[in-house]
């Protein structure tokens, strides 16, 4: 059970951390000298109630997702993040589980590409940030949770997708997603939430069972999706996957041909949210 000292320690991280100037926030004079509660929800994922709960000490139940959310949120170093587990009475993830910190070297990078829509994930493909940009363009997810906020689950399951796909690129996209999961669950044995999160692709989707049980091996490329935007129209774009060695992140990152139809729609739809 979370202490008193839980809600304190969030405050203090929270008021630590400078906010950042390419990311929007809501109108009026900042009193906080950090984060606000509102920008610490959105990047950890969870309401602003249940941050406001947490800090005032009328929560006392986070659980270890929830916990390492906003470790991640609050760029707390390991030494920070095993305090805040033990604040919050829970014990470190053990050896062998999927790692979600994003280092700072990797973060400062991240916020330099401002106008370009970037998402992270970890290696189980569950979001940890998305831009402006990428919210923009593919909606806001910070009511998103559980299996929701994972790529390959919304791929594969949730109704929608994230936009459409030449035939080919379709195959080779899918046939990547499976294999980087695959490889994921054996460097991670231990990670429970990992194993379920197959097991419910496995038995939700008969496409992804297929890929699945074919062992089938391929790496990422660049691929070209078409996104139909309720703003704008379509806006077709090329999607690369970058990962980052040693903290086993997937970057993905999504560009229009400088100059293009493509380019414009997208400056245009931005616009609005990049000058708040």
């Amino acid at each position: 059970m979370a202490t008193a000292e839980f809600g304190l320690a969030v405050r203090r991280w929270r008021d630590q951390i400078p906010p950042d100037p390419a990311r929007p926030t809501a109108g009026g004079v900042r009193r906080a000298p950090g984060l606000r509660r509102e920008e610490l929800a959105l990047l950890a994922g969870i309401s602003v109630d249940y941050v406001t709960r947490l800090e005032q000490g009328r929560a006392s139940n986070p659980s270890p997702q929830v916990v390492e959310a906003l470790a991640r949120a609050l760029r707390l170093s390991p030494d920070e993040r095993a305090h805040l587990h033990q604040l919050a009475g829970l014990a470190l993830p053990e050896p062998g589980t999927v790692p979600n910190a994003i280092p700072p070297a990797v973060q400062r990078m991240l916020d330099r590409l401002v106008g370009i829509p970037v998402a992270v994930f970890d290696a189980s493909w569950t979001l940890l940030q998305a831009n402006p940009a990428c919210i923009a363009l593919l909606g806001d997810p910070e009511a998103w949770r559980g299996n929701e906020r994972n790529r390959v689950w919304r791929h594969f399951i949730a109704p929608g997708g994230v936009g459409r796909y030449a035939p080919n690129d379709l195959s080779a996209l899918e046939i990547a997603l499976v294999s980087d999961l695959r490889a994921s669950q054996a460097r991670y044995p231990a990670d429970t939430r990992l194993r379920q999160l197959i097991i419910d692709l496995r038995t939700g989707s008969t496409e992804f069972a297929r890929l699945w049980e074919s062992g089938t091996v391929a790496g990422f490329e660049t691929t070209v999706k078409t996104i139909d935007h309720p703003l704008v129209g379509e806006i077709t774009l090329d999607c690369a996957v970058l990962t980052v060695a040693g903290s086993d992140l997937r970057i993905m990152i999504d560009t229009a041909e400088a100059g293009s139809p493509d380019a414009e729609r997208l400056s245009l739809l931005l616009t609005p949210r990049e000058t708040v």
